[in-house]
C-alpha cells in the first residue's frame, strides 16, 4: 500500500466511524495536532478518534481530494455533525498534513478556519468571539477535558 492508499484507508475508514481502523493506521510514535485539540501523542489521537466517532451519530466525512509521495501528503477532507454540547450542525473543511514512517502515519496536523467553526458550533458567541483567545482556549480546555475523560475507555489498537 503506497501512502495515497493510506490516506484513502484513513478516510474511508473516517467515513465508516471505524475507530479501531483508523487507529492502526498510525506509527506507534505518531503525533496529531489541530485547533481544538492541540498536540496529541498516539495513544491520545486513537482516543480522540475512538471518542468522535463513537459520539458522531450524524457524522459524514468526506474526503476531497489527497496526494501522497514516499515521505509525506495532504488531504482536503469534510465533515458534517451536531456539535453535541450545542445541537448544532457544523460543516467544517479541514486540510491535513500527513508525514509517514514505515507505511503509516507518524504526523498528522490538521487545520481549519476556527471562527468558521465556532460560529457554526457555539452560534452566536462563536460568531462574535470565536476569533478571540478566550473561546478558543475554552474551547481547547474542554475538548482535552473530554478526551482525558474519555481516554481510558477508548480502544489503544
Amino acid at each position: 500500500m503506497d501512502n495515497t492508499d493510506v490516506i484513502k484507508a484513513f478516510f474511508a475508514a473516517f467515513r465508516e466511524r471505524n475507530a479501531e481502523a483508523m487507529g492502526r493506521l498510525y506509527h506507534p510514535e505518531a503525533s496529531f495536532s489541530d485547533p481544538v485539540f492541540g498536540k496529541l501523542d498516539v495513544q491520545q489521537t486513537r482516543a480522540m478518534w475512538h471518542m468522535l466517532c463513537s459520539r458522531g451519530k450524524d457524522l459524514k466525512v468526506e474526503l476531497v481530494r489527497c496526494e501522497a509521495d514516499a515521505n509525506s501528503g495532504s488531504a482536503d477532507w469534510e465533515a458534517t455533525y451536531t456539535f453535541l454540547k450545542t445541537g448544532k450542525l457544523v460543516h467544517n473543511e479541514v486540510h491535513s498534513r500527513l508525514r509517514f514512517k514505515d507505511g503509516l502515519i507518524c504526523a498528522h496536523d490538521d487545520s481549519f478556519d476556527f471562527w468558521r467553526w465556532a460560529s457554526m458550533a457555539l452560534g452566536a458567541s462563536g460568531r462574535l468571539l470565536g476569533w478571540t483567545p478566550i473561546i478558543k482556549n475554552a474551547v481547547r480546555k474542554q475538548a482535552r477535558h473530554n478526551l482525558d475523560n474519555y481516554r481510558p475507555l477508548a480502544a489503544t489498537a
